[in-house]
């Protein structure tokens, strides 16, 4: 099929409708790349500790697979367009419910983690249910739903540990917090440096990735997020997918509370507290839209990267806790400014993003 120009030539409808493609450097994805090689190596010739295995590597590791957990779990409703601001007590909700089961019911870490990650689903089906019935903002709603469960959690603790964390962990949740597949050897073989939670990051990002990218769940929530008039006139269940994907973003965050109970040793009512900001971080840095229709879980894990990787650089530096919070906030200002200004010379230059 063949389309007349203004100049009265024909070409083919798919040269005309093809947008130009976006040049390398304007991918967000490349960009974060050169930021972490570069700041890897300032803090490595500032502090040669930054390259420790023991007191930096394996512990960044672990700290970057509980926030890169969190991240999905935003991204899941990002995908949409939509917010959840819950999502630090969701995740704090469901590691109650993970130390609840074992320490009541005396159940294993398999059952107690089952569990809590269902507890975090039925809570974002909840907001998910509120926001497409009602159509109310996500913000007001999982704010709304933020604040009740700062009380409801706080108010479980008191009555069940006197407010105190659980007491014991299920099996295996020691070895999740201390070691690495270095510890497990066949043989002469042993495996590397490599905490046992990553695996649960990494287990998180490729079935998030593989959703949005095969199944038509995934591209059904990504055209809800795009424009949701459009999605409904084309039959899709808008309302079931906002639904799912809220329902999804909570059973993620349960994952991030019980990442975050190994990593600290304990099911505690402080689980979450620090999950809001990081949430929206590691996402965003990586390309996804906040106003829906795009995603990036690549992106996702390298934003969660960097700021994990500015947090211990400028902690080995000893930097003060405000200073440390101010850094590490124009850091990453500078790294979405950068990123925004390589976005507009793109769209000058006639690619589309």
């Amino acid at each position: 099929m063949s389309v007349a120009t203004e100049e009265g030539r024909t070409e083919s409808a798919e040269t005309v409708r093809k947008p130009p493609r976006i040049p390398w450097w304007a991918n967000p994805r490349v960009g974060l790349v050169i930021l972490l090689i570069l700041l890897i190596a300032l803090f490595t010739a500032l502090r040669p500790a930054f390259l420790d295995t023991k007191l930096t590597l394996v512990p960044l590791q672990s700290d970057i697979s509980v926030y890169l957990v969190v991240g999905l779990a935003q991204l899941m409703v990002l995908s949409l367009g939509h917010m959840n601001m819950a999502v630090g007590r969701m995740a704090a909700m469901s590691a109650f419910v993970m130390g609840l089961v074992h320490d009541q019911l005396g159940a294993g870490l398999v059952v107690s983690l089952l569990l809590g990650l269902i507890a975090g689903g039925l809570l974002g089906a909840l907001a998910g249910l509120i926001i497409s019935r009602t159509g109310v903002n996500s913000f007001v709603v999982t704010l709304a739903m933020d604040f009740a469960l700062v009380g409801l959690i706080t108010i479980l603790y008191t009555s069940v540990t006197d407010g105190v964390a659980f007491p014991t962990l299920p099996a295996g949740m020691d070895a999740l917090r201390f070691d690495t597949f270095a510890d497990y050897c066949l043989g002469d073989v042993c495996g590397p440096r490599i905490p046992l939670v990553v695996p649960f990051a990494v287990a998180a990002a490729l079935l998030v990735g593989l959703l949005f990218r095969f199944s038509r769940l995934g591209r059904e929530m990504l055209m809800t997020g795009a424009n949701i008039k459009a999605a409904e006139l084309s039959g899709i269940p808008t309302k079931n997918r906002i639904v799912q994907a809220h329902a999804l973003s909570g059973l993620i965050a349960g994952l991030a509370g019980f990442l975050l109970a190994a990593n600290n040793g304990a099911f505690s009512a402080s689980i979450g507290g620090e999950f809001l900001l990081p949430s929206f971080l590691a996402p965003v840095l990586g390309g996804t839209l906040l106003a829906g229709g795009a995603v990036s879980v690549l992106g996702t894990v390298l934003g969660a990267t960097l700021t994990q990787v500015i947090y211990k650089g400028l902690n080995l530096l000893q930097f003060q806790l405000d200073q440390l919070q101010l850094y590490i906030g124009l850091v990453l200002l500078a790294a979405l400014s950068l990123d925004r200004a390589r976005h507009v010379i793109a769209e000058r230059r006639g690619a589309k993003l």
